[in-house]
């Protein structure tokens, strides 16, 4: 149960769904490739949209994205671009759903080279967890140095500012503000 009358950062407070991502899931150090590439999968989704939007929709990408299994997901081919395109319980952006299916592949050559890809995207902050609690930051040189060695892979749609939302969902960044209650 989650108790809303905590201290939290202002986005996750007066929404249960929110706040239990931002209580169980958000800031918090991830180190599971699966994880971490629906993480990816999800912020490239997100952007320009609030992530309000791609949290309640969070089961039905996980359906539609084979569970975000990347080797399912690089698999994906035209037939399931357009079962994509036609499923309105997700976002059906083609250019998000090619750099989804794009990235799963990519995602994949990246493994092998660093071990795991937990591996190589922890080394953009010397596996440590930045602090800003600056809440109008978007970017960061780690989320700069980030999109752009991921962009040299051929990784779509995950530029500075993905990247850093990204950093701060699976804890590289810590960005609880002062006065929450995980700060």
């Amino acid at each position: 149960m989650i108790d809303l009358s905590l201290r939290r950062c202002a986005w996750g407070m007066g929404d249960a769904l929110m706040a239990k991502y931002h209580d169980e899931e958000w800031g918090r150090p991830l180190h599971d490739d699966g994880k971490i590439f629906e993480f990816l999968v999800l912020e490239s989704m997100q952007a320009g949209l609030s992530w309000r939007t791609i949290l309640y929709k969070r089961d039905n990408f996980r359906r539609a994205f084979a569970g975000f299994d990347p080797r399912l997901v690089a698999g994906f081919g035209e037939a399931d671009v357009e079962r994509l395109l036609g499923d309105a319980s997700i976002i059906r952006n083609r250019a998000k759903i090619l750099a989804a299916i794009n990235n799963a592949g990519r995602f994949l050559e990246t493994q092998p080279e660093f071990g795991t890809f937990d591996a190589y995207i922890w080394r953009f902050t010397g596996g440590a967890v930045l602090r800003s609690h600056d809440p109008s930051r978007a970017t960061s040189p780690e989320s700069d140095a980030l999109a752009k060695d991921l962009k040299q892979r051929g990784y779509k749609f995950l530029g500075s500012t993905v990247c850093y939302a990204h950093m701060q969902a699976m804890g590289m960044v810590n960005d609880h503000l002062p006065g929450c209650f995980l700060a």
